[in-house]
């Protein structure tokens, strides 16, 4: 159930409980579709992701829907296809999850494992933030308004993922455009971080309370 928020945003009912869980060790997030993409590698020091970013994409680009994403991530795409896929069709990259834009959530790397995704970067002094951060792409880009569905599953993961992984902190979560200003500007401004504030905080404290 959702409920109005004071600015005119929707928030998440703060009693509602997510959907998700962490399996312990594996770091896959059930339930997700699993689409392991070979862009992947250890962590240094195999230390706890203390860093989330959130990325916007679409392929190609401003088109909604398809097979694309997944494809780009596991080295499938058809450089052929499309014009813009013969410039990105030989790049190595991947995401730990994808959000589409009803909701649905895609897992390409565990979360105990580094995902390429945030290239050149650094976050509060340290740079490399592959090496202990979650990407996370949502299904959009710069200039058009995300959607509903992905405020309240975006929600529900990053509060899974704070409760699983105690460096995580609603304090450690960041844009792609904030770690790799001079190169990147998703999700753009079309994102909404009040929004996602608002109900995140809310699931924190709904939660915080039940557990006391």
């Amino acid at each position: 159930m959702a409920r109005p928020a004071a600015s005119g945003t929707t928030i998440l009912s703060s009693n509602r409980h997510s959907q998700f869980t962490v399996s312990p060790g594996a770091g896959l997030l059930r339930p997700a579709v699993q689409c392991p993409s070979p862009n992947q590698d250890d962590r240094p020091d195999n230390d706890e992701p203390s860093l989330i970013v959130i990325h916007g994409i679409s392929l190609p680009p401003g088109e909604f829907g398809g097979h694309y994403i997944e494809q780009f991530f596991t080295n499938c795409l058809d450089g052929g296809v499309h014009p813009y896929f013969a410039g990105i069709c030989d790049r190595h990259v991947s995401a730990h999850l994808l959000i589409r834009r009803d909701g649905a959530v895609v897992q390409f790397v565990p979360f105990g494992r580094r995902a390429w995704h945030a290239g050149e970067s650094r976050f509060r002094g340290r740079s490399r933030c592959n090496d202990f951060s979650i990407g996370i792409e949502l299904e959009g880009e710069d200039e058009t308004l995300y959607e509903d569905a992905q405020y309240e599953v975006l929600v529900d993961v990053l509060d899974t993922l704070i409760d699983s992984y105690a460096p995580l902190s609603i304090r450690t979560i960041a844009g792609h455009c904030d770690i790799a200003p001079r190169r990147k500007t998703d999700p753009g401004p079309a994102f909404d971080w009040l929004r996602l504030y608002d109900g995140l905080s809310h699931r924190i404290r709904a939660r915080t309370d039940r557990t006391q």
